[in-house]
């Protein structure tokens, strides 16, 4: 799993769509996988209630357990149920990209995830980095920033600086804000100001990024681990590892995986995504119509000239 570049990476992503859509919907998205899983992966204790899964890593990444939230397919149903509710093409397509971002990320660390889910229940990983959750919430934050984890961090803060326009409030409200019917909402119904506004936007980029040298820090100078850059570091972590069959075997049910995934995705389009898509478009071109009209409504304030013109009259 990744600390920072899930927060991270919606800027970048956001600014490299060449199509319309939603920064809080991948943002969304983003975390979306994690929702469920991050925050019990690690076990608690609440009102007499006790939960530690005695496996983390077949829990939050495996099934039985929630690992189906780093699925493709659980993607593209979220989003198709987003579509159907909210009739917003912005807000499905932002949050699909922040899904498989997300998922994709996740393949990097040596558990990886369940892409062809339920067709397959192979997880896939490339490896790059210790999956740690079985060392508890610091200890994986611990072992996420002594190895080749921090880095990917840094290599997506990298990213975003490089991209600094997507920062400037420029850029922020004639395009962030343009595509994006949510914020106009903050600013009429909650009187959110265009200065809170940006600073929220802004606010989360801070908030990666400090998150990634304060945790570096905490393990290096509290926690004191030690730094392994080498691949599948660090070394010092208990391994859990995704488990490959023959070669075969593997071949056979990726293929298998993959042709289930392909022909699911074609019946949900067919049969209701492409239905929602166009009653999707309509809806929003009925609303920017609507908008127009009050636009066009609203008085204009008489001007002391105009007044004293008419009592001339």
């Amino acid at each position: 799993m990744s600390w920072a570049a899930h927060e991270l990476e919606s800027y970048v992503l956001q600014k490299h769509i060449k199509t319309k859509v939603s920064f809080l919907a991948i943002l969304l998205g983003c975390f979306w996988p994690d929702m469920i899983s991050k925050g019990t992966v690690y076990g608690f204790d609440a009102f007499g209630f006790s939960f530690h899964p005695e496996n983390p890593d077949l829990y939050h990444r495996g099934w039985p357990g929630v690992g189906f939230t780093h699925s493709l397919l659980y993607g593209v149903v979220i989003s198709l149920i987003v579509l159907w509710v909210f009739k917003s093409r912005a807000w499905a397509l932002g949050l699909l990209i922040g899904h498989w971002a997300h998922v994709f990320t996740d393949i990097c660390d040596s558990v990886g995830v369940m892409l062809f889910f339920p067709f397959s229940t192979q997880n896939y990983s490339i490896g790059m980095w210790a999956y740690a959750a079985q060392q508890g919430r610091y200890g994986d934050a611990s072992a996420y920033y002594s190895s080749l984890g921090g880095v990917w961090d840094l290599f997506w803060l990298g990213m975003v600086l490089l991209s600094w326009k997507v920062l400037t409030r420029n850029y922020f409200f004639t395009k962030v804000v343009a595509d994006d019917p949510v914020w106009p909402w903050f600013k009429r119904r909650l009187k959110m100001s265009e200065v809170l506004m940006l600073a929220l936007y802004r606010a989360y980029f801070l908030y990666g990024a400090c998150r990634i040298f304060a945790w570096f820090f905490w393990s290096r100078f509290v926690d004191k681990a030690p730094l392994d850059l080498s691949w599948g570091g660090p070394y010092w972590v208990e391994k859990v590892h995704a488990k490959y069959p023959p070669i075969g075997e593997l071949l056979l049910r990726s293929t298998l995986g993959a042709a289930g995934l392909a022909a699911s995705m074609w019946v949900l389009w067919m049969v209701v995504g492409r239905r929602l898509w166009a009653r999707a478009g309509k809806h929003e071109k009925a609303r920017a119509l609507a908008n127009a009209k009050r636009a066009s409504q609203v008085p204009r304030q008489t001007s002391g000239r105009d007044m004293a013109g008419a009592k001339g009259q």
